[in-house]
């Protein structure tokens, strides 16, 4: 008689309470959990439920609006950096099908003048939405606020001052994406989001109670993220597993095509892609690297030209 197939194991929630009460145990506990799965789920978090669903409300207008509209927020040549970016235009890298998704980028607004508007352009914002920059743009606060709190986290499990990341981040290229996957066919090419790792330092992720997306563990076995509402599910990108010698570990994750009862659906989340600043060098920490674990990147990069590089992978540029 064959032996079950044991369950899929679970990425237990950790609860955004810890924070302010038991530092120490919100920091092992997150950061147990992306040394295992490169993933971790942060229940109870604290952004305004009015903020969330001004912002999704208004996420789901943009994208109802006609195609010939959408596409005159378009910059060609701009990687996708700001404003919307089409229908099966992104792909995983080495995908042979581009995503089935559209998606619309906001990110950080710096001062006339600022050295940093070389590498980061500024907004524009759909005219046809009400709300849509005040929403989104508070939005984009809370989740940068939110992921300096996480980073924190992350610096005082691997030893670091607990203030670390606060600098390099503080004026980091960060994106807030608005991402619609539209009602899938039967016979549609690929799948919703190839599996892939994100770029930059640590991505936030709202809207993952909605099924698809998924995580490959140690084993090969693909797992489902199923974040209980009043979550943010949070994964280490390449940038932060580049910094620790691949001791937080950047997972492959996809987002897979819905069952045939719910083709019809579309789909909804807003990842938020913490950055470094542009030129910060990503070099490669010395407590991470002993006889066990040599030093994988003994060549600094700078978070820009690491995020070019990858751009170009993704056929964004």
């Amino acid at each position: 008689m064959n032996a079950p197939v044991p369950s899929p194991p679970r990425i237990e929630p950790v609860s955004l309470t810890l924070y302010g009460r038991d530092f120490e145990a919100f920091s092992q506990a997150l950061g147990a959990s992306f040394a295992r799965y490169g993933f971790a789920v942060v229940a109870d978090h604290d952004l305004p439920a009015e903020l969330v669903d001004g912002a999704t409300q208004r996420t789901k207008a943009f994208f109802a609006l006609p195609d010939e509209t959408k596409r005159r927020y378009h910059i060609p040549g701009g990687g996708g950096q700001r404003g919307y970016t089409p229908f099966g235009i992104e792909a995983a890298k080495g995908a042979a099908h581009r995503d089935l998704k559209e998606f619309w980028h906001v990110g950080r607004e710096l001062p006339p003048g600022h050295p940093y508007r070389r590498y980061m352009p500024d907004n524009i914002w759909p005219a046809e939405v009400d709300g849509f920059e005040p929403y989104v743009a508070g939005l984009y606060a809370g989740l940068d606020e939110l992921g300096r709190r996480v980073l924190r986290a992350i610096a005082h499990y691997l030893k670091l001052d607990d203030a670390f990341f606060d600098e390099p981040v503080r004026l980091g290229n960060s994106i807030l994406r608005l991402l619609h996957y539209p009602p899938v066919s039967a016979d549609a090419p690929g799948v919703r989001a190839g599996a892939h790792e994100d770029i930059n330092v640590i991505t936030l992720l709202l809207g993952a109670e909605e099924a698809g997306l998924e995580v490959l563990d140690r084993d090969g076995r693909w797992l489902p993220i199923n974040a209980p509402p009043g979550a943010v599910v949070c994964n280490i990108g390449d940038m932060l597993q580049r910094l620790t010698n691949h001791a937080l570990p950047s997972t492959t994750h996809r987002v897979v095509n819905p069952p045939p009862e719910r083709r019809g659906v579309s789909r909804y989340s807003t990842p938020f892609f913490l950055h470094f600043e542009p030129e910060y060098r990503i070099e490669t920490l010395p407590d991470c690297v002993d006889a066990a674990h040599p030093d994988r990147y003994p060549q600094p990069i700078t978070a820009n030209d690491f995020l070019h590089q990858r751009l170009k992978e993704i056929k964004l540029l």
